[in-house]
């Protein structure tokens, strides 16, 4: 039994993780409400003995911290537009490694938004990779990644998709109200 397993048993949470493991693969996860989601997916990833990458503000990534972020997965987001666009260089972090199971949230912060980021499926697409539907579900204590969609390259009609597939799980989050499909 690994810690993480330990961890979510402690707190009587239940991993329901069934999509096929990938060696690469955008993982969607919402509602994104607390910062205990974090915490929560890294472990349910981690109690299986996988490892999910995950984007952050550059300005978390100072000494010691950003040892244990890498370690973690952690990816660097620099704040400044002038280095090019994150997407493109996602997408090169995808050809270039032979795994990459990166983890975002659509909605980009933890406060409620009806506009959710589409970066995801632009990187997905353009790395030609499949999109795992995951969900931290605080109603019932389980963290789920049981579907997955493979991005079309019609940005509009493929969000709408992976909302509809969300709007089952309005009442998901730790705070419910801060989660709009």
């Amino acid at each position: 039994m690994n810690i993480w397993k330990i961890f979510l048993d402690l707190f009587h949470w239940k991993v329901d993780i069934t999509a096929p493991r990938r060696e690469k693969c955008v993982i969607c996860v919402a509602p994104h409400t607390s910062n205990w989601d974090f915490i929560l997916g890294l472990a349910a990833y981690g109690s299986l003995g996988r490892k999910a990458n995950f984007l952050m503000k550059q300005f978390w990534f100072f000494f010691p911290l950003k040892y244990i972020l890498r370690a973690f997965g952690g990816i660097p987001v620099p704040r400044s537009k002038k280095k090019g666009s994150l997407t493109e260089k996602v997408i090169e972090l995808f050809n270039s490694h032979s795994y990459v199971n990166l983890a975002v949230t659509p909605e980009g912060t933890r406060s409620a938004t009806e506009k959710w980021k589409t970066g995801f499926l632009y990187i997905a697409y353009g790395a030609k990779v499949p999109i795992q539907l995951g969900v931290i579900d605080y109603k019932r204590k389980e963290i789920i990644i049981r579907e997955e969609y493979n991005p079309t390259g019609n940005v509009e009609e493929d969000m709408k998709a992976i909302r509809r597939y969300y709007s089952a799980f309005t009442d998901a989050g730790k705070y419910p109200s801060k989660f709009i499909v």
